[in-house]
């Protein structure tokens, strides 16, 4: 009930000014449901397609936008103007770049409205650390946001300005490039970046992106800080080596199930487009929604490969989503710490607290619940697709990633709206559980333990 009371009335009055009454995820989730109600009109009005786009169209690509997704029910270059791609453009600037700030804000603020005892936990629980300015901050994520970005658009365009010309090369490379860092996958290409599938300078650059983008804030600020493996915190190592090994292993992985496939690896000639090809679809799961591949062409056993990478997603805090590479890792170091029969999870020589690993369980149960109950809805609402099909894109739509098998636009309205709805939740989650987790208050009553059976 005072939920719904702050929803309705969500200022009010103080002495010293007005107060916002909504929690940090309700800000986010209103926030991003406004910027998708926003682009939505901007993309149904005149001028921003080279057709009338239906209500329907108009706000899942916009949803998936602000969610920095990349599934779609149009095609972005040819059925959006220079108008609706610039739409689509601002729209996933505003949802990776947004996201990452207020994430960064929302650590901050509780850091400072907690009580001392409680902010090492808010700390821990998020995943951050804390910074003495604010403002150094948001300067330092959009910074090497903008930064980032530029430098990839310069190398894109190295490619693409002598093929299609100055105006539409730079345009080509800025979108791909903002679309990169910010894991959203959307592409002016109708066939993604099928087309470059052997070109080392376009899946060199674009990895690049969306893999340091991945990263986090944390990460990236303390690698800024610290240039030293060794002062390097816990949270900074475990990000890197996992994002390595895991980046490593699914790209022999996927080198072992292809290699004979002649709809994907088999069909390309040479050696090394084929180990690039397998490196990109490797890397690109963890929330890029780029393909140089046809995603429906791969084998099962690297169809569910894939999917397991879009739900382990990247870096928390950062542009991509997923239960988060850190989350995977706890949960591998607390089973490890089991079979082992010690008391707590360890790595680089440091402890993970239990608020940590409670952490990560829920934050995992909760990503399983919601892609199990958006299937459900699925398998009722278009029965008619394959199981296999339907399961691939709602992990897609929870991870934010973008990856189809070419079902999106033929899905029913409900089971669009699903997948929608999916990739808000998907994308705001996994800090609201952290939030939550942070503030919670412990009770003042204790119950006497009981014994559950597991296993």
């Amino acid at each position: 009930m005072r939920r719904w009371q702050r929803l309705k009335q969500p200022f009010r009055r103080a002495p010293h000014g007005g107060v916002i009454r909504l929690s940090p995820p309700e800000v986010l989730l209103l926030g991003f449901a406004l910027l998708c109600a926003i682009g939505a009109l901007l993309l149904w009005l005149p001028g921003s397609g080279t057709r009338p786009l239906a209500w329907h169209e108009a706000l899942f690509t916009a949803t998936s936008a602000v969610t920095v997704t990349g599934l779609s029910v149009i095609d972005v270059g040819e059925d959006l103007t220079f108008v609706g791609q610039l739409v689509v453009l601002v729209m996933i600037q505003l949802g990776g770049l947004g996201f990452m700030t207020f994430a960064a804000l929302t650590v901050l603020l509780l850091g400072a409205r907690l009580p001392l005892s409680q902010q090492n936990l808010v700390r821990e629980a998020l995943g951050e650390i804390a910074f003495s300015d604010i403002r150094d901050l948001v300067k330092l994520v959009i910074a090497f946001a903008f930064i980032t970005e530029g430098i990839g658009t310069l190398l894109l365009a190295w490619h693409w300005v002598p093929e299609y010309g100055l105006k539409m090369g730079l345009w080509h490379s800025l979108f791909h490039a903002v679309s990169a860092f910010n894991n959203a996958g959307f592409s002016t290409f109708s066939d993604s970046l099928i087309q470059e599938v052997g070109d080392p300078l376009v899946n060199g650059t674009v990895t690049l992106m969306f893999i340091v983008g991945g990263l986090g804030f944390v990460v990236v600020s303390d690698l800024y800080r610290h240039r030293r493996w060794s002062r390097l915190s816990m949270q900074t190592k475990v990000v890197l080596l996992a994002t390595f090994w895991l980046n490593v292993i699914a790209t022999a992985i996927l080198l072992g199930l292809e290699w004979s496939n002649p709809d994907t690896l088999g069909g390309l000639g040479d050696i090394f487009a084929r180990i690039q090809a397998a490196w990109f679809q490797a890397v690109t799961p963890r929330t890029a929604g780029f393909n140089t591949l046809e995603i429906g062409s791969l084998t099962d056993a690297s169809t569910l490969l894939v999917m397991l990478l879009m739900f382990i997603g990247a870096g928390s805090s950062s542009t991509a989503s997923g239960i988060k590479i850190t989350t995977f890792v706890v949960l591998l170091l607390t089973a490890r710490a089991f079979y082992r029969n010690t008391e707590h999870p360890t790595a680089f020589g440091r402890s993970i607290t239990q608020e940590t690993v409670i952490k990560a369980i829920t934050v995992a149960l909760a990503g399983v619940l919601l892609v199990f109950l958006t299937l459900f809805g699925l398998t009722i609402t278009d029965g008619d697709h394959s199981f296999l099909d339907l399961a691939f894109e709602t992990v897609s739509a929870f991870g934010t990633v973008g990856l189809s098998r070419g079902i999106t636009s033929d899905l029913s309205l409900p089971g669009q709206f699903l997948l929608g709805l999916t990739m808000l939740l998907g994308r705001v989650g996994p800090l609201s559980v952290g939030y939550f987790l942070a503030t919670r208050q412990a009770r003042g009553v204790r119950y006497a333990k009981g014994e559950i059976q597991i296993g």
